[in-house]
């Protein structure tokens, strides 16, 4: 497991991936298939990551979240998962994105620093159905599981997604009342290239708004790029100083981070996704920068 040397800089940013994560999908999304393409990426830049796997969330853990009977039909290819098919491979791939979300953040908490899940597909997941590439919300996953087994108190939820986090929304208030989650999602406000100036300069308020949180979960969306076909009002250099921007907030607070990639559907003309993998590289460099170089 990754340690901090005598500095209490981490020697490298964990980094909780499987093979196990990745589907063969029928969708416009890339994200059942965006972890491999990612963290790939990630090796060939030479970041300092260490790759760690673990342990998947089981079908009683998403059932602390969604209707029981939803789960198992998900799981049974009965129903249609959130990319509107039922293959099996992506229901047995949505395991291992929620537990390396769950993952991810234990880890954050243990080394009271930052580890990254390199998933997607959870925010417009609701209590009896799946939406918009979500299948299940591992992000209100992770912070049921967090609760049960006592490690937190308080769990921040920080939704950088260019969409609405609907879901989470909705399992926090109709299905669980938690008040012990605070939720903010940027897609409820922001749409637009003229917010761009407003976003980034209210990102430190975001981050001080969880201050009292044991731990953050943050999905850092590559889809509010201006040229993504769902986003819209962010420059890839705007996103990079939003990854900054969050990450120096939550370090300097002492809040432990576990973030994820969300959205990202630009494609280039031969179909590969080299934007949305930039967007996602940048944010790791930016992680690299604050918890390695900056201590």
């Amino acid at each position: 497991m990754n340690e901090t040397n005598n500095t209490g800089v981490l020697k490298q940013i964990p980094v909780f991936y499987t093979p196990k994560m990745v589907a063969n999908f029928s969708s416009f999304s890339p994200s059942a298939g965006k972890p491999a393409r990612v963290v790939g990426a990630w090796q060939r830049l030479g970041l300092p990551i260490e790759i760690i796997d673990f342990e998947p969330v089981s079908a009683d853990q998403f059932k602390m979240v969604h209707n029981p009977g939803y789960v198992d039909r998900v799981l049974s290819c009965e129903v249609n998962n959130g990319f509107k098919n039922k293959l099996p491979e992506v229901a047995a791939s949505l395991h291992y994105t929620s537990g390396s979300m769950l993952a991810a953040a234990r880890e954050a908490i243990r080394n009271g620093r930052v580890a990254s899940a390199p998933c997607s597909g959870f925010h417009h997941a609701r209590f009896f159905s799946g939406f918009g590439f979500c299948t299940f919300n591992g992000l209100m996953v992770t912070a049921m599981v967090l609760k049960a087994e006592g490690l937190v108190d308080q769990v921040g939820i920080l939704d950088f997604d260019m969409h609405d986090g609907d879901g989470t929304e909705e399992l926090i208030l109709q299905h669980h009342a938690e008040s012990w989650v605070e939720h903010y999602t940027a897609g409820r406000e922001y749409e637009a290239a003229f917010q761009a100036d407003d976003f980034l300069s209210r990102i430190r308020e975001r981050v001080e708004e969880m201050r009292d949180c044991d731990v953050i979960l943050y999905q850092a969306g590559a889809d509010p790029h201006i040229n993504d076909p769902f986003g819209g009002f962010l420059t890839t250099e705007q996103l990079r100083e939003r990854d900054r921007l969050v990450f120096e907030a939550a370090h300097s607070l002492g809040i432990p981070i576990a973030w994820n990639l969300a959205g990202g559907y630009q494609e280039d003309k031969g179909g590969g996704i080299q934007a949305v993998l930039d967007i996602h590289n940048n944010t790791m460099i930016e992680c690299v920068a604050v918890y390695q170089e900056q201590g």
